[in-house]
């Protein structure tokens, strides 16, 4: 079988990483094709991931992303059937996936390719609207109820996973404790990993007050590594001072096991830390999803309300969170994804 998978955001990397490499253990060839957005490349390389780099991030507002997705989609068809040639010619390959990629699936249904979409949070409801009605599958956590799935298309295609995806691509991390020399950092001292929100500015512009506070209250208390989503905050974040702020690619995994907190606005960080067994506190401020509500109800995950009760402190020696830990096979994933093309 010849599988398609497309990569437009960093976690996507990680995610789809040991998919790529069961399906090849499997005797199937895979094409991987990644959008210039975020560390989407750069993770590539850091991984091995071999990839052919087509179209960019257009912007957030509405018209921006039409246009990125028209722009890209139509690359990736250009590329599909050059690159293609199913032996009896019907079609460039025999499935598609992506997680929440809508330009692939798009592509896909251009032509003639079933597909599989995969996400983890229902209310991006603009993707959901085109990926599920255009896919044949909709991978994502049986914590979702199907009932907030079916206005986008989903009935009939949804094929559910137990736990968590980092659960999943995360079975097989031991930490790497040279991501701690790679960013000079002490590993006797407390560390916090933090994920900046999405908009631009921390200090200056920012609207939540809470995310301030406290990366100035962590930065009292110990190491703190901040991976900004722009470059403005990048730069902001600089002028603070005393912040440690990667300059390319990091082994993202092994930080989170290896920290003593983490803090972050975005999702995929913070359930990588639930799966890790790190402290972790969300500053999501958008709609929750099922997911986040489901782990913040068993405690797993903290909201952050008052940014003067975050402490940061070492961990006790010998909690490595591994009790906290629940490793589940990828090749589950590998099999849902499939599921699409009816292998």
């Amino acid at each position: 079988m010849r599988v398609w998978i497309d990569l437009t955001n960093s976690p996507h990397v990680l995610v789809l990483r040991p998919v790529i490499e069961d399906l090849r253990a499997r005797g199937h060839e895979v094409d991987v094709t990644a959008r210039d957005f975020a560390q989407t490349l750069g993770l590539c390389d850091r991984l091995g991931i071999e990839h052919t780099a087509i179209g960019r991030h257009r912007g957030e507002r509405l018209p921006d992303k039409a246009r990125g997705l028209a722009s890209r989609t139509t690359a990736l068809l250009r590329w599909a059937r050059r690159v293609g040639g199913h032996p009896d010619g019907s079609r460039p390959f025999d499935v598609a996936l992506g997680h929440g990629s809508n330009d692939v699936t798009v592509a896909a249904a251009l032509l003639g390719i079933p597909s599989a979409t995969a996400f983890d949070y229902e209310w991006a409801t603009v993707q959901h609207q085109i990926n599920c009605r255009l896919a044949a599958a909709v991978v994502v956590p049986d914590v979702i109820p199907a009932e907030r799935l079916a206005p986008y298309g989903a009935t009939g295609k949804i094929r559910a996973y137990e736990g968590l995806k980092e659960e999943y691509y995360l079975a097989d991390l031991e930490p790497d404790t040279s991501v701690l020399d790679e960013l000079g950092l002490d590993a006797t001292a407390p560390l916090a990993v933090v994920r900046t929100p999405p908009e631009v500015s921390l200090y200056h512009r920012f609207h939540n007050d809470r995310f301030a506070v406290v990366l100035d209250r962590l930065r009292s208390q110990g190491q703190v590594v901040v991976l900004p989503r722009t470059d403005a905050q990048r730069v902001e974040l600089r002028e603070a001072g005393g912040f440690v702020i990667p300059e390319r690619p990091i082994d993202g995994p092994s930080l989170v096991a290896l920290a003593d907190l983490v803090v972050s606005a975005g999702g995929t960080m913070n359930r990588e830390a639930v799966a890790l067994g790190t402290p972790v506190f969300t500053t999501f401020d958008g709609r929750p999803g099922a997911v986040d509500d489901a782990l913040i109800a068993d405690g797993r995950l903290q909201r952050l309300e008052d940014p003067e009760t975050v402490d940061l402190v070492k961990r006790a020696a010998g909690d490595d969170g591994e009790s906290g830990r629940i490793r589940r096979d990828p090749a589950v994933l590998t099999d849902l994804l499939l599921g699409a093309a009816g292998g």
